[in-house]
This record gives C-alpha cells, sequence and structure tokens, in this order.
C-alpha cells in the first residue's frame, strides 16, 4: 500500500484529518460508520491509478477533532466539511464524490446544496429513510435504539440497531460476509472507540435526515444509487432502492452488501471505477 500524503484542515468547530494518494481529477472518499480514511486502505492505491485520491476522517472521528466533544452533529455540517476539503485540493473544478452509509447521506447533502462542485457523486447504500413509506417505523427504532444506549449502554444498543437492519422475518439477521482479513479485524478493533459517539449522535442525527428529493430529481444525471448485491431487504438497501425508483435511474449492484468496501475491496474498487467513468453500472 503506497503511503499517503497527510494533512489537517480547520473547519468550524473541528479539525480534519486527511490523506491524498495519486494523480488526476479528485476523487473525494467519505467514509460511513466509524471507519475513517482507513476504511479505504484496501481500495484507494487501485482507485489512484485514475484520480487523486482523497478521504478523511470525519469530525469527531478517528483523527478529526472535536472543539467541543460534546456538540451535536448535524448532516449539513459534515457536508459543509466535505466541501472544505474540496475546496482545499480541488479550487478550480468539480470533483467526483464516492459516500458510504452515514457517509454518503453526507455526500447527497454536498449534491443537492453545493451541485457547482460535485462532477458525479457516487452514493452506496445511505440510510436515507425518511424516504420510505414506512418512515415512522424507522423513528422509532431510532427512538429505541437512543433509549437503550443511555439506559444499558453501548452494545446492547448496538443489538437494538442490527436487528433493525435485517431483513422483514429473517431472525439470523443481515447475510453473513466472508471473514475480515487480518488488515480490517484490526482496523476494526481500532475503531470500536468511536462507536458511542456514531451511536449517541451520528446515527439519530443523520437517520432523521429527509433529503430534497425534487432536487435530487434535477440533479439525477449526477447521481449513482448504488447498494451491496447481497443486501437485498435489509433497511439500508431499501432507501437507494426507492430513490432510484423514484429518480428513473438505474439502481447500481457493488459485490458483497453493506461493508462490501471491506470484504471484497478488490471487487467493489473495481466496481466503483467503473460506476465513476460510466455514471451508471450494471
Amino acid at each position: 500500500m503506497t503511503e499517503p500524503s497527510t494533512g489537517s484542515l480547520r473547519v468550524n468547530g473541528a479539525t480534519l484529518h486527511y490523506e491524498v494518494r495519486g494523480r488526476g481529477p479528485l476523487l473525494l472518499l467519505i467514509p460511513g460508520g466509524t471507519g475513517g480514511t482507513a476504511s479505504f486502505d484496501a481500495v484507494a492505491d487501485q482507485l489512484a491509478t485514475e484520480y487523486t485520491v482523497a478521504a478523511y476522517d470525519p469530525r469527531g472521528m478517528s483523527r478529526s477533532t472535536l472543539d467541543d466533544p460534546e456538540a451535536e452533529q448535524r448532516v449539513a455540517e459534515h457536508a459543509d466539511d466535505a466541501l472544505r476539503v474540496l475546496d482545499l485540493l480541488s479550487p478550480g473544478a468539480p470533483a467526483r464524490v464516492f459516500g458510504s452509509s452515514s457517509g454518503a447521506i453526507a455526500a447527497v447533502h454536498l449534491l443537492t446544496a453545493r451541485p457547482d462542485r460535485v462532477a458525479h457523486l457516487v452514493a452506496h447504500e445511505p440510510p436515507l429513510v425518511e424516504v420510505l413509506p414506512d418512515a415512522a417505523e424507522h423513528r422509532a427504532l431510532i427512538a429505541r435504539v437512543g433509549d437503550t444506549f443511555r439506559a444499558q449502554g453501548l452494545m446492547p444498543a448496538m443489538s437494538v440497531f442490527a436487528a433493525g437492519l435485517r431483513k422483514d422475518g429473517d431472525s439470523a439477521g443481515p447475510r453473513a460476509e466472508v471473514a475480515l482479513p487480518p488488515q480490517a479485524a484490526a482496523r476494526a478493533e481500532r475503531t470500536m472507540a468511536d462507536l458511542p459517539y456514531f451511536v449517541g449522535r451520528i446515527v439519530p442525527s443523520f437517520m432523521s435526515y429527509a433529503p430534497d428529493v425534487h432536487r435530487l430529481q434535477a440533479l439525477s444525471d449526477r447521481l449513482t444509487l448504488a447498494c451491496g448485491q447481497d443486501s437485498r431487504g435489509e433497511l439500508p438497501y431499501r432507501p437507494a432502492e426507492f430513490l432510484a425508483e423514484r429518480l428513473g435511474t438505474p439502481l447500481v449492484h457493488f459485490p458483497g452488501g453493506h461493508t462490501g468496501l471491506t470484504t471484497h475491496p478488490a471487487e467493489f474498487g473495481e466496481a466503483l471505477l467503473k460506476a465513476l467513468a460510466s455514471g451508471t453500472a450494471g
């Protein structure tokens, strides 16, 4: 793996850690969950054969510190962080953007707020549950996760959250993925420290966010909605599926499930390059 160049960027209320590899037009990677820049380690070199690849730790996670550790988190502020990174690294041209999970939610807001800065967005399984017809059920899930977190702690809250992501009637939970490679397993241990922040402040804020669907309709030629081919029926899959149908755009399937970036990195990177090159993929 090529060692990236690193830097820090002051933004409103936080200092962001970012990493850059490669040459060519800018591709900004926005991680989901608690993965940070490390979640892209297995694909960054592959993507850097065609792009200048930039990734950053979202505010409050890993090496991106908050001025106020107790500050509430907002999707619009996280999207503005992405904009500041774009302005730093590609001030004269719009950039391609990839976002995964909660990072895809921030990326969707960035596209609708500043379409002049986004040449194309690939959004992988953004859990935009407010667009779904049964959104009220998912609001109740978010409330249960928060109540459980406050009353019982992190792991019981994670169990409630995981149960809510399952396929309807699937008592076994989401489809099992392949075993994590050693590097990914070590990274998973490191990111455990960010889980309380993620469950307590990212999940309730991001999963309550309602995108401007009419705005997305007008910008649909710059948006690729993507899902894991093993995720069908699970909650993170459904909003992208719903929006693709609503917007009249193809739904692209990437290898693996919600965490395909980690479990199938080479195939995932190949699919992402194809989607970025064509705007749509099969």
